[in-house]
């Protein structure tokens, strides 16, 4: 396997047999837990509008929180303080407000999801060229050998429908490399693409290739003109193995490469992808509800659970479609964290909080430290990939308080974050064949 690290949109790419030193040119873009140092700015939109939500007014954005919901008040209407809201919905009959559930959880979730997908990424990467699985990306090579200067090597790339890692289909780099003439060079060029790849969500490129123990070297335009600056990245290869490409007599810098041979070669590349590098850390951060998996729950006294799980049917399977929309957030590929705050209030953070996984606890806790805790998130490869409940240690018949003469020290919610396991949904305990809506 071979990595190469670079934020940019790419035009081109040129696979040599020249083999540089290596070289990687690496641009960073960090998210700063300051408000004051992030650029910000505002697109207004429907989230249950893709017209309103094109991928381009989200060029740039690497990560998202997401806190958009349904809108839940009294039936009859509130008073100008929402003096009826701050007593919660069981002190009133609730309807929705405007659009349903289903439209802004679930649908208007795709819409989202489909929205930043590009700028945020998948974990998984972006597939370049090549071959995986039912996945196929195919690009336009040419050669472009050292003919150009009087020498007399030549390559030529085509694929082999079974010469692959598994046996299916793989590109194949090919040729004779001479000295002949002051040659020594053999390499491939796709065709400039129509259409930039935009790589910015991501750490760089990764290609997977049989090995033949020679080095070789990538080149990475970022511009459609011919001679360019490319980014270079020289790399071994261990003959017989895949491994995750110019062949050349030459480094960068003129001097030999050390394992340059005379004679024939090929090289198998089964993929270029692009790669998120480890830490991966969420690039989503989604604000649902506790609650959302009890409303089939077998054995499960709804008696006792709060009023949006009783009253789930009620207000338009609000609970259903908002553990639809977590699955969408689940199965996107987006490194990401889905948070279930127990009933929010307006009270002040900084009460000791409890997390736990499995969708079971009821509780209050302050909007202000979700708030927090998704901004926390946003940078810790602790929450990423996990589903959590979180409340406030302080029960609802105490108000709490916070004062300002003596303020409490900032968390550090990876201590949290830590203590949380993967793949714990509290869709476990339902039963296996699934409720129609």
């Amino acid at each position: 396997m071979c990595q190469m690290s670079r934020y940019s949109n790419f035009e081109s790419i040129s696979l040599n047999w020249r083999g540089d030193d290596a070289c990687i040119w690496k641009r960073t873009t960090a998210l700063h837990k300051k408000v004051g140092n992030l650029t910000n700015f505002q697109v207004v939109g429907d989230i249950t509008k893709d017209s309103t939500l094109a991928p381009e007014y989200f060029k740039g954005v690497k990560k998202v929180i997401n806190a958009v919901s349904v809108i839940v008040g009294p039936k009859e209407g509130d008073t100008p303080d929402r003096a009826k809201y701050s007593q919660g919905i069981k002190f009133f009959e609730p309807e929705i407000k405007g659009d349903s559930p289903e439209m802004v959880e679930y649908i208007g979730m795709k819409i989202l999801i489909n929205a930043v997908k590009a700028s945020v990424g998948v974990r998984s990467g972006k597939l370049i060229y090549g071959y995986e699985g039912n996945s196929v990306k195919e690009l336009a090579w040419g050669a472009l050998d050292d003919v150009v200067m009087g020498g007399v090597s030549e390559s030529s790339f085509q694929v082999d429908p079974t010469g692959g890692e598994n046996g299916g289909p793989t590109g194949l780099f090919k040729g004779v490399v001479s000295t002949a003439n002051n040659g020594g060079f053999t390499s491939l060029r796709t065709r400039n693409f129509p259409v930039p790849e935009d790589l910015s969500a991501y750490d760089g490129l990764e290609l997977r290739l049989k090995g033949d123990s020679r080095r070789y070297k990538l080149i990475v335009r970022t511009s459609s003109d011919w001679d360019t600056i490319g980014y270079t990245l020289s790399f071994d290869t261990v003959e017989g193995q895949w491994q995750s490409l110019m062949f050349s007599k030459f480094e960068y810098d003129g001097k030999l490469n050390p394992t340059f041979v005379e004679g024939a070669f090929q090289l198998p590349v089964s993929s270029i992808r692009s790669y998120i590098k480890d830490p991966i850390t969420p690039r989503f951060v989604h604000v649902g509800s506790a609650g959302v998996t009890r409303t089939e729950r077998p054995g499960l006294d709804l008696s006792k659970q709060p009023p949006a799980v009783r009253l789930n049917k009620e207000l338009g399977f609000i609970l259903t479609f908002k553990l639809k929309g977590e699955d969408l957030i689940r199965e996107s590929g987006i490194p990401y964290t889905i948070v279930r705050p127990c009933a929010l209030t307006e009270e002040p953070a900084g009460a000791d909080l409890i997390f736990d996984q499995g969708d079971n606890i009821t509780g209050k806790i302050s909007r202000e430290e979700v708030a927090r805790i998704c901004v926390a998130a946003l940078e810790s490869p602790y929450a990423c990939d996990k589903t959590f409940e979180v409340k406030s240690v302080v029960p609802f018949s105490e108000p709490f308080t916070v004062d300002p003469e003596n303020p409490l020290p900032e968390k550090d919610y990876d201590v949290y974050f830590s203590t949380l396991k993967d793949g714990i949904t509290g869709k476990e305990v339902l039963e296996r064949s699934p409720i129609a809506v």
